[in-house]
């Protein structure tokens, strides 16, 4: 394994706790301690996931995260942070975060989380390239989506979502499952974070076009299908 991990973090204590870590997992790493320092650490390397703890000195961590995706749209990005609310965590993921971890964490699911970015990444460059449903063309490894030739910019995460709701067309996917394989995370009742991004993201994919392709079955979750809403 020769995987370059660049990790943003301005506390000494926690930055040595992640990056021994990762070493004894045979992970390289990189410190820099400041978003400045992790701008520029970034632009000059060749780093395969990156870790942003969101109050860093200079440059935030969600300011530094949408600059890398100004530049890199396929690095996965994981957001670490103290807050945790609903409104936290789509502000991180409006950033262009593909993963979110709340302080204080345990070692061993920052690396599960690691590793399942990492394979996500990997199954993308060796699987099938193109996905393609009624008109709309989801590109794995450019990250580009296009509708009957019209392009659709998305966030990470709903570019993730999409590519689940692809994979499972015709199927009836509840909110757990969305939660689990899209978030990573357990499904909590009491946030609306999956009806937020389904909404987003319907209304850039089915906004301009008569024939829906993402469609509600009430009480149980949501269907990609062609028809009528």
């Amino acid at each position: 394994m020769n995987i370059r991990i660049l990790v943003v973090e301005d506390e000494p204590k926690v930055a040595s706790f992640i990056k021994i870590g990762l070493e004894k997992n045979g992970f390289n790493c990189d410190i820099a301690y400041d978003g400045s320092i992790g701008k520029r650490m970034f632009d000059a390397g060749d780093f395969d996931l990156i870790i942003l703890d969101v109050n860093i000195p200079y440059i935030n961590g969600i300011e530094l995260c949408k600059e890398i995706r100004r530049s890199n749209q396929k690095i996965p990005v994981i957001i670490l942070t103290a807050m945790g609310t609903t409104e936290d965590k789509l502000i991180g993921f409006d950033s262009g975060a593909d993963d979110y971890l709340v302080k204080p964490f345990e070692f061993r699911e920052l690396l599960a989380r690691i590793r399942s970015l990492l394979k996500r990444i990997s199954i993308a460059e060796t699987g099938g390239n193109i996905l393609t449903f009624h008109g709309l063309e989801v590109n794995l490894n450019t990250y580009e989506v296009t509708r009957s030739g019209k392009k659709i910019d998305l966030t990470q995460k709903e570019f993730a979502l999409l590519v689940y709701l692809l994979r499972n067309k015709g199927r009836v996917v509840s909110r757990v499952d969305i939660a689990e394989k899209v978030w990573d995370i357990t499904f909590d009742t009491g946030t609306n974070i999956i009806d937020v991004y389904v909404n987003f993201l319907r209304k850039k994919l089915d906004k301009d076009f008569s024939q829906k392709l993402i469609h509600t079955q009430t009480g149980v979750g949501y269907v990609l299908k062609a028809g009528k809403e």
